[in-house]
């Protein structure tokens, strides 16, 4: 009983890194930008939050794995097999303007980040752009697997960070289960922030991918149900010790912070010369890390759904448009953050609007998918989830409409 156990043990951790890689991802230059204002502009007011942003990503990567190992397929295969090429092309036009927008955003953290260091611009945004193109290229899929896994170890830098801040642990806890409801438009627009951020069209491709390239299939289901579930509370607990060094340093002192540079900028004086370094060091480290995988996600994405050769262990004579995407999005993206003058927040804005639009819709072909039985078989979508993946798509259908709502208004 007990070699029974051990062994169900080690099946699990074997095939986890998929749902851990691509949560952790999540969290990027953008996310801690959202989740830094959150805490400078209402304390531990949004804190109660992360609990609901764990349950929609445990939904959605949940999902997107299961529908990998149970088909053998990646996302951008089975929304052309289940819709139609036309959806499909829309979705990846979409998707790849997306991408390239966020990894814009990476590569702008990168360089706000070492610029506390004092690196230059024109130094640290081509050796990052250099190196993650390395990285991405090198071959093996679980080599580059743990390698990454391996560069996410930096975001225990946040948690550091929190406890340096020394919060009122009783206060956040409080505020963690009790929700804290305002309708400004400011906080409305900042809350419908915190969560659109967490789920981005990028993640539902990148999990099915992840576990495709890793060659997982439908026994490898609980595996990757522990490593999606385990993967997203490991996110929100990062997310929620942003909120919580921000929240304890920056709030009292009355600082806004427009992205998490200037937190790790504002935390320095207040916090002390560690917290503010460490805090440094998570945003070069997520960045780094979602620079890594956005070119490769979105290559996979576009070559899966038209039929494409791709992989890492793919030569470039063996899948030229897999390997010349990742390269051109890479190197276009760090050649535009080095223009002087470049509106790189109305980029990332575009982005976000790209996104809002693009992430219901996604959604929307996600729970069709995991619903059907003749692509899913016996490992679709039960009653009880079927449920949770509908409130998970009509909650961000209404986040969305709220978010584009204040935009207009001008909030």
């Amino acid at each position: 009983m007990r070699r029974s156990n051990r062994s169900k043990i080690l099946s699990i951790l074997a095939v986890m890194g998929p749902g851990l890689l691509t949560s952790l991802a999540g969290n990027d230059a953008g996310g801690i930008a959202t989740y830094s204002n959150a805490g400078a502009t209402y304390g531990y007011g949004q804190l109660w939050t992360v609990p609901l942003m764990c349950l929609l990503l445990v939904v959605v990567q949940e999902t997107s794995a299961r529908m990998g190992c149970a088909t053998g397929k990646g996302f951008a295969s089975l929304i052309r097999e289940r819709f139609g090429i036309r959806v499909s092309a829309l979705a990846m036009l979409a998707l790849v303007v997306s991408n390239f927008a966020v990894t814009l955003s990476e590569f702008a953290g990168i360089a706000s980040g070492l610029g506390i260091f004092g690196v230059p611009v024109v130094y640290s945004v081509p050796v990052a752009a250099l190196l993650t193109w390395i990285l991405v290229m090198s071959g093996s899929y679980r080599r580059v697997e743990k390698i990454l896994l391996a560069i996410s170890c930096i975001f225990v830098t946040y948690i550091v960070a929190g406890v340096l801040a020394k919060p009122d642990w009783g206060s956040a806890l409080t505020a963690t289960v009790v929700p804290q409801m305002s309708f400004d438009p400011g906080y409305v627009s900042l809350l419908v922030a915190n969560v659109g951020t967490t789920i981005s069209p990028y993640m539902i491709f990148m999990v099915a991918s992840n576990v495709v390239e890793k060659k997982l299939d439908a026994g490898d289901i609980a595996g990757q149900r522990a490593d999606n579930v385990s993967g997203a509370v490991v996110a929100e607990v990062i997310t929620w010790f942003i909120m919580l060094a921000t929240g304890t340093v920056l709030f009292p002192a009355g600082i806004v912070v427009n992205d998490a540079a200037d937190a790790a900028r504002a935390l320095e004086p207040l916090a002390g010369a560690y917290a503010g370094a460490m805090f440094a060091v998570g945003l070069v480290g997520a960045s780094f890390l979602a620079a890594c995988v956005l070119p490769g996600i979105t290559a996979s994405a576009v070559c899966e759904a038209f039929g494409w050769e791709r992989g890492n262990d793919c030569t470039w004579q063996e899948a030229p448009v897999y390997k010349g995407l990742i390269t051109g999005i890479t190197l276009v993206s760090a050649a535009i953050i080095l223009v002087p003058g470049m509106d790189l927040f109305g980029i990332m804005m575009a982005a976000q609007v790209i996104n809002g639009i693009l992430l219901p819709v996604l959604l929307v072909c996600l729970v069709l998918i995991a619903s059907d039985r003749h692509i899913m078989g016996e490992h679709a979508n039960g009653r009880v989830w079927n449920a949770l993946t509908w409130f998970t798509v009509v909650a961000v259908i209404v986040l969305t409409v709220v978010m584009f709502a204040f935009q207009l208004m001008g909030a």
